[in-house]
């Protein structure tokens, strides 16, 4: 008895032994992962957070701390309180229709039967270009004189388009819009090369949910009387989709907050006219690297930050919920 209780000691202090050899080496392993976040992504936050709550600029041998006066201007200042409704009239006007966008290509190409790859090429090519460089060529399409968005609208003066339409009416009398030097217009032009720039890799991505729909269950919801194609998608495809558009949704909002090349392309000076196009990413560049104004870019970054983790956090909870849409 003595003898078979020894050897149980011996066999559990190996065990032991063994799960912490085990444990330093999984830690070993992770160490050089785990330092490389905390100093490229944890650090910058931390020391942003900082900064946010004084008055430093770059080249400064010192700086006062301020406490929350930079964060009250953000939220006093005429200029912020455009800078925050220009951010999220594009999030709001861009990430629904992109995803309803990409959504609807995606189901039109999983139903071709040939010429399948071509559209997908086709429409994913705005997401494979270069922003910038698809900026320079939509200002050239937008210019009031030469641009071939207002030369293709003058051919519809003296067309029964023109009584029908108001906006065609007033173009052809008076002239069609400075799509870029007008404040009324501007942000729905940013809208609007976001919505085509983003609805090819939200497709993408519908693609790719779309191939974990199984077969049996459209044979079975056929079996339970759902005969047409709006029934199919309404009790198979979309609540199968749940998860999928939860992440699309999150992914599209994060790029929308994240839009800058446009409009640094379009007005690189600042934020288009009367600051009408004017969002959180141009604020930072101009007021930290710009302007060099430490303190408030940073409290720019740092509410940022909060929004991206605010978004993440609940496509997190949805996700952790199983989340299907009925």
């Amino acid at each position: 008895m003595a003898v078979t209780d020894s050897s149980l000691a011996r066999s559990a202090k190996t065990a032991t032994s063994a799960e912490t050899q085990e444990r330093r080496a999984a830690w070993s392993l992770a160490a050089p992962a785990l330092i490389l976040m905390v100093v490229i992504l944890l650090v910058p936050v931390l020391i942003a957070a900082f900064l946010s709550f004084t008055n430093y600029s770059l080249g400064n041998s010192g700086f006062d701390w301020v406490g929350a006066r930079n964060y009250e201007k953000l939220f006093t200042r005429s200029t912020y309180e455009k800078m925050f409704v220009a951010t999220f009239t594009y999030v709001v006007t861009v990430v629904p229709i992109s995803v309803g966008l990409g959504l609807g290509a995606a189901l039109l190409i999983n139903s071709l039967g040939r010429f399948r790859e071509i559209y997908k090429t086709i429409y994913f090519l705005p997401v494979m270009a270069t922003l910038l460089a698809m900026a320079i060529a939509w200002e050239f399409m937008l210019h009031p004189s030469i641009g071939m968005i207002n030369r293709t609208l003058e051919l519809g003066c003296g067309t029964p388009l023109e009584w029908l339409w108001p906006f065609m009416a007033t173009g052809c009398a008076d002239g069609f819009p400075v799509w870029l030097g007008d404040k009324r217009y501007a942000i729905w032009v940013i809208c609007f090369i976001g919505i085509w720039q983003g609805f090819g890799f939200n497709m993408v991505l519908y693609l790719a949910g779309l191939t974990g729909v199984h077969r049996e269950l459209y044979h079975a919801a056929e079996m339970d009387g759902a005969k047409s194609a709006w029934e199919r998608f309404r009790l198979v495809t979309w609540p199968a989709l749940g998860p999928t558009t939860v992440f699309v949704v999150t992914i599209s909002c994060i790029r929308a907050f994240q839009v800058f090349d446009t409009i640094e392309a379009f007005w690189p000076q600042g934020g288009g006219p009367n600051k009408s196009t004017y969002v959180m990413m141009f604020a930072i560049f101009e007021k930290g690297v710009q302007q060099n104004l430490i303190g408030i870019g940073s409290a720019i970054t740092v509410l940022f930050l909060i929004f991206v983790m605010f978004l993440t956090l609940i496509q997190r909870w949805l996700v952790e919920r199983k989340v299907h849409y009925g």
